[in-house]
């Protein structure tokens, strides 16, 4: 029995209080139980305490704010930073009968004041606003003018300036806790390390807090990093091998790159579009419109993209370019597969990667423990990427949380191979060594595995680098061999890159390695990548576990239909397709086939609203299939 449970026990309100928060997730949401630490925060926060939650993407962090404020006498205040999303929201929650309204800068004065007018009537259920408008004295007049049942601090790790996604407003979040002491807070986050965690606390005020801290394991994605060769040509392979006509998201690190990807892909029947900030407002908002209400669509984009988005059948997210931080990778990574079924984080990883991020921490803002700071998370994301390991450890274990082999990330389908790289290594270095003692020269690494390789090259006749005793010691290794072990000594720090041509310098380790026999093992470059069809076999397996209810293959049509009528629905409301119902409930509906309107209240995710004004059109749906299909679907 868990502590929130011994509380529950002796508060004599406690009892109609859950059972009332159960009622609310069967009768709104359609669910008949609560998932892992659920039920312990909506106790606590509908108690009247703070809390801080981490749960990964797709957990049901929104479920431990929306039940406590549709308990809980007044309006439960929602801080986002997702201006973009709050209109998505609000309408999701709205087709669920919640009463919800927002607060932004993309509203004219009536609006506002029509909300601001409902708030303080009490005819809201949830109001969402902005971290900057609780800078503004007028929005701390209208809430003193209200009820607050709580207030909830959505993307909390955006308090944490070491973090990857740092939004100064978050740092006067603690105003709350000193303006109305006597309301609940729970701050909530989808990743955060122990260090960040701590931060949080600190910045919001909230020592008080219980904090409750889920698995941050996603075991439906499958995590797989390849070697970069032509990254349009692999992206467009993967796609078309494992996710034909599935939603995604790429992610690249530059604006340009992001256009010609998305080019790339629609030229190639991917139907696929851009976004990032230098595209013009309505342009980015009809993108990311077009996203969550269409099926089948990927979006190309720089990390400014996905936050807070809530389509639950995205199947992959895929990167082009390595992202800056383990975090960063994983909130990224998480926008798949919400709706708990097999879904794939694939990405791209080259040597340029790693110079270029290398010279982006040397050119950073900020003081020389700043740049530290970005070198310690760039480490991490490359022993994640360089690992022999399976990748979910590794993962798993920068947040702290242990676990075993997965069975289902590229690692552990495809174990790799480590070799003693030192010889290798001591050849590299000493090239690095004797051109700058001997020369005074530094290049970068093409030129480098030019003289290993013994090529007579323009540029290495121009310098007489065939000269030097280490022209042609290294053609035992290919050039992409070469690339590797560069990659993996940068990685290891016993490389470093210097200066806007990324030429390559030794650093304070590397005379371990070519004078006091320290050992290098390097993993071994893979002839090719992943076969598709082991990759498939792999998937297929993860979706049966998956899956919360496997059709039958004769109930595969019945699905498809289901979707068809979403989609069309959708359309008409105007509305992603995922707020009429998400696919694990048609796939429920399907599998079941409910002849009534009790049976059809009996599926997860049918809840009272959805039941009235979509229960009718899906029994007719059912039925008629049903007949056409002479009784049997």
């Amino acid at each position: 029995m868990t502590s929130a449970d011994t509380q529950h026990l002796a508060n004599p309100t406690a009892d109609t209080d859950i059972d009332a928060a159960h009622q609310v997730l069967r009768r709104v949401f359609g669910y008949d139980s609560f998932r892992g630490e659920q039920r312990a925060i909506v106790n606590h926060v509908v108690g009247g305490g703070d809390a801080l939650v981490l749960m990964p993407t797709g957990g049901g962090k929104s479920l431990c704010y929306q039940v406590p404020a549709l308990v809980r006498p007044g309006v439960g205040i929602v801080v986002s930073p997702l201006i973009a999303l709050m209109q998505d929201q609000v309408d999701a929650l709205s087709a669920l009968g919640v009463r919800a309204g927002f607060l932004n800068s993309t509203q004219n004065p009536d609006e506002r004041r029509m909300v601001e007018a409902q708030f303080v009537a009490g005819e809201l259920d949830l109001l969402y606003l902005a971290p900057e408008r609780l800078r503004l004295e007028a929005t701390a007049r209208l809430f003193d003018r209200g009820k607050i049942a709580l207030f909830a601090i959505d993307e909390a790790h955006c308090v944490s300036q070491w973090g990857h996604d740092f939004r100064p407003d978050y740092l006067a979040l603690s105003l709350l806790h000193e303006r109305w002491p006597d309301v609940p807070r729970i701050a909530l986050t989808a990743t955060a390390t122990q260090k960040t965690r701590d931060e949080i606390i600190e910045r919001l005020d909230l020592h008080g807090a219980r904090r409750f801290v889920a698995s941050f394991d996603r075991p439906n994605i499958q995590y797989r990093i390849e070697p970069k060769n032509r990254p349009d040509r692999q992206l467009l392979d993967f796609i078309r091998t494992e996710h034909p006509g599935d939603a995604g998201i790429v992610y690249c690190l530059s604006r340009n790159s992001v256009e010609k990807t998305a080019a790339f892909l629609t030229e190639n029947g991917v139907t696929a579009v851009p976004y990032h900030a230098g595209l013009d407002n309505r342009t980015r908002a009809e993108n990311q419109a077009r996203f969550l209400r269409e099926d089948g669509l990927v979006v190309v984009a720089t990390i400014a993209f996905g936050m807070g988005i809530d389509k639950p059948d995205v199947r992959f997210v895929a990167h082009l370019d390595l992202p800056k931080s383990v975090e960063g990778y994983y909130q990224e990574t998480g926008r798949a597969g919400r709706d708990g079924l097999a879904s794939t984080a694939w990405m791209v990883y080259g040597l340029n990667d790693v110079v270029q991020q290398r010279k982006l921490i040397d050119a950073s803002e900020g003081d020389a423990a700043h740049r530290r700071q970005l070198q310690l998370h760039l480490d991490a994301m490359l022993a994640l990427c360089e690992t022999v390991h399976c990748r979910r450890t590794q993962l798993l274990a920068y947040f702290g949380q242990p676990a075993e082999p997965c069975g289902n990330c590229d690692t552990c389908l495809t174990p790799p191979e480590s070799w003693d790289g030192t010889v290798a290594a001591q050849k590299l270095l000493s090239t690095v060594l004797r051109l700058k003692r001997e020369r005074g020269q530094s290049f970068g690494a093409g030129h480098l595995i030019d003289i290993l390789l013994g090529k007579m090259n323009q540029k290495v006749q121009q310098y007489d680098h065939h000269e030097l005793t280490v022209f042609g010691v290294g053609t035992e290794l290919r050039d992409v061999e070469w690339r590797g072990v560069i990659r993996q000594l940068l990685a290891q720090r016993l490389l470093a890159v210097h200066g806007d041509y990324g030429v390559l310098t030794l650093t304070e380790d590397s005379n371990a390695v070519l004078f006091d026999g320290r050992k290098v093992l390097l993993r071994r470059e893979p002839e090719q990548a992943t076969p598709a069809r082991a990759v498939r076999s792999a998937k297929t397996a993860r979706a049966a576990k998956a899956t919360p209810a496997d059709l039958a293959p004769e109930d595969v049509a019945l699905f498809e239909q289901l979707r068809e009528w979403r989609a069309t629905t959708a359309k008409e409301q105007g509305v992603p397709a995922y707020v009429v119902f998400h696919d694990a409930t048609l796939r429920d509906i399907a599998a079941s086939k409910p002849t009534d309107l009790p049976g059809l209240a009996a599926i997860s995710g049918v809840g009272d609203s959805k039941l009235a004004r979509y229960g009718e059109q899906v029994i007719e749906l059912l039925a008629t299939a049903m007949d056409t299909s002479g009784a049997q679907v």
